[in-house]
Formats: structure tokens, sequence, C-alpha cells
């Protein structure tokens, strides 16, 4: 694996403009198979994340120490979301200077796969915070240089018409990720150190398919200037006014993931203490099913009909409203049927969201020649909330009113994620 340097000044190349395959705007549709793999990549990222997140970081909290359950998740969470926060655009921008002859992305998808797994086994054996927010971290490190890189894939390879309904897949891929995670939550029945290996394993074995079918174009080694660590780092800011629209686009995917967080961060804490429901791994289990299930179902149908009619805006400015709804529910029935309907009403907003978004978002990247870094960016608005949100639950929980007030604050964040949608003005 080698690193070219400063990117050449090209934007948004095209095949007809003389570019090589790597860098060129894709216009041939993708296959079934290269989907799959993809989809598959992601059922295994977020089964590593989530896994753990939702349910094995908690008891593994519980059992050191249990009155400060709440304390020690949101350290280990926002510690390892921070790191995220520097991982995701820094392997993006390493992996679109690549010129391994087996691609730009795919080397990272495979280190970056093994480096979390190995994490991940060693978090199983940590019986301290500090080796429980070490290993978090590095689990963070390893993962996300995996998602930056399959992430800016789709740009690479999937032609603008083709990406509202490959967002969708790549959403139920994430979503079916994170009900894995919850799976092995209940077969383990609380035993968190097998949860880990599970998470492990199913993220080693997710990355196979995509690295044997792969389609990923050699970077030519004169494709990028003489590295120069100044220009490296200036190229990780993009302008707010030459770029408004990306800006615009970070900003309200930003929004909607901090309401999403704050809904779902202390979910097995909620059931546990305010619902008071007998098996609490069960039933986060039980939510993540009905969740997922949404999820899948109007991911995979507003993709593909926000393809057909050529617009993102309304199915955007939609599925946050509907995000925020779901708050209001968790808010105001604190109870099974109403965590019931919540994770219902989260599932359907929050499928159409992650599809027609993603297709949006790859359409205000500023440059083609540094997607993998562009969407790095764009992907710390997924993990920046996982930093904010903890925090603000914590202050939620034990200063504004508890899970109501959580639950108010997740819907009013939502919310404001869907009125900043009207400013992109570059994507119907």
């Amino acid at each position: 694996m080698s690193l070219s340097d400063t990117p050449a000044p090209l934007e948004r190349a095209t095949a007809g403009e003389g570019t090589t395959a790597a860098l060129a705007e894709p216009v041939q549709k993708v296959t079934a198979r290269w989907v799959t793999g993809l989809v598959l990549v992601n059922v295994g990222i977020n089964a590593a994340f989530f896994g753990p997140i939702n349910i094995f970081i908690g008891q593994q909290a519980i059992s050191i120490d249990a009155p400060g359950k709440e304390a020690i998740l949101s350290l280990v969470t926002a510690c390892g979301a921070a790191v995220s926060l520097v991982a995701n655009p820094l392997f993006g921008a390493l992996s679109d200077r690549t010129t391994s002859r087996f691609g730009r992305r795919a080397p990272w998808v495979l280190a970056g796969a093994v480096l979390a797994t190995a994490a991940l086994v060693a978090l199983s054996f940590s019986g301290a915070v500090a080796l429980m927010v070490l290993f978090w971290c590095l689990v963070q490190l390893g993962a996300n240089a995996a998602y930056a890189a399959i992430t800016a894939a789709v740009p690479d390879r999937v032609p603008v018409v083709q990406r509202g309904g490959v967002g969708g897949l790549a959403a139920m891929g994430q979503t079916l990720g994170i009900l894995t995670g919850a799976v092995f939550g209940a077969v383990v029945s609380g035993n968190f150190m097998v949860g880990y290996w599970l998470c492990a394993g199913a993220l080693l074995l997710s990355v196979l398919p995509y690295l044997f079918h792969r389609n990923d174009p050699a970077l030519p080694g004169d494709a990028h200037s003489k590295f120069r660590i100044g220009s490296f780092l200036r190229g990780f800011w993009i302008s707010p006014r030459r770029y408004p629209d990306f800006a615009w686009a970070w900003l309200t995917r930003f929004l909607v993931n901090v309401g999403n967080q704050l809904t779902i961060v202390y979910l097995l804490f909620f059931l546990r203490d305010i619902i008071h429901y007998e098996d609490p791994a069960a039933g986060v289990l039980v939510l993540t099913g009905i969740y997922a299930v949404m999820v899948m179902i109007t991911a995979v149908l507003a993709g593909p009909w926000s393809d057909r009619v050529g617009r993102r805006k309304p199915f955007v400015i939609g599925s946050s409203a509907t995000i925020a709804m779901a708050g209001a529910i968790m808010a105001f029935f604190p109870v099974w049927p109403g965590a019931l309907a919540g994770a219902a009403v989260l599932g359907v907003g929050f499928g159409a969201y992650l599809a027609v978004d993603f297709a949006l978002l790859t359409q205000v990247l500023p440059f083609a020649v540094s997607r993998g870094k562009d969407m790095g960016v764009i992907n710390v608005a997924n993990s920046l909330p996982q930093v904010v949100a903890p925090a603000l639950a914590l202050l939620a929980v034990t200063h504004w009113g508890g899970y109501r007030a959580l639950f108010l604050t997740a819907a009013v964040i939502g919310l404001l994620g869907a009125v900043f949608v009207v400013k992109i003005k570059g994507v119907d």
C-alpha cells in the first residue's frame, strides 16, 4: 500500500474528460454482486459499532460499577466517537491517495476490519474502565478506516441515477448490522464477552465478499503531486462560503443524527429503570427488530423512488420530521406500547432518511479526486453525534428532568435538521 500526496486540481471529473478510471464520474451501473459486497460490509461494521454501544458496553459497565453505569457508558462511547471524528476523514483522505494495485479503498477495508476485530476481542477481557476506553477507541479506529473506504466506494463506482437505490440497500445493511448486534445481545444472555467475540467474527467475515469482487480501479502514481503535510491538512477544510450546499448537507446530517442518537443511547437503561421491562436486553432486541423492519422497508422504497422522480429534499425533510416525532412519542408515552410505537416511527423516518440523504450527499461533493476525504468529512456528522449525544443525554437524565427531557430534546434537534434542508440549492 503506497500513498501519493496532494490532490491535483480536478473537480467533478467525468469519464469523457480523459481521466483515469479511479477518478472518472461513474456512468455504468454497478452489479448486484458488487452491491451485495457493499451491503455485507455495512452489516459487519454496524454490528461491531452498535452491538457494543447498545448492549455490551452497558452490560460491561454494570459489571464494573452498577451505580455509575451511565457515566461509564457515556465516557467510553464519547471517547470512541472522538477517535472516529479524526479517523474517518483521515482514512478517507489516505485512501484517496493510495496507489496499491489492489485499488484505493479495498486495502483500507481489510486493514480496518482486522484492527477492529482484534480490538473487540481485547475489549472483551477488559475489567477496568481505562482498558474499556482504550480498546473501544481502537475498535473505532479500525472500523472507521473500513467505513470511510467503503462509503467512498459509492460515489467512486455508482452513477447518480442509481445512488438512491444503492443508498437504500446500504441503509438496509446498516440496519441489519444493528439488528445483528441486538440478536447477539439476546443470544448471549448477559455474557458480554461472548457478545464481543460474535461482533468481531461478523465484522471480519463481512468484508470478504467485497474484497473478492471489489471493482476498485488502481490509482496511477502520478495522480497526485508530492506529499506536503500542510497541503494535506488544509485539504480537510471545505469552505462553507465556496461550497454552501456541502455545508448545509453536513449540518442537517449532524442534527438528525444527534436526534437519533439521543433516542437510542440510553435505551437499555430506559427499559430497565423506567419501563421496568423484565429482560432489558431482550426488550432492546424487540424494539431494534421493529425499528429494523421499518428501516429496511422505507429505505428500499424511498431510495429508488427518489431516483425515479429525480428529487431528494422532500424525502429528507419528511423523514427528518418523522424521526423527531418518534422522540415525542417516547417522551409522552414512557410505557412498553409507547416504546414499540416510537421504535416503529423512528424506523420509518430513519430508513427513508438514510437512503435519500446519502444520495443527496454524494451529489454535493466538491472534488472528484478526493471523494474519500470529502465523504470522511461528511461522516464526521455521523460520528460527532456519538460525542455530543451521550453528553446531552447525561445532562438531560440527571439535570433536565429525566427521560422525558431526553426524548423531547431529541425531537427538537431532529426538527431543526428538517428545517435546514431547504437551504440546499444544488439538489432538488
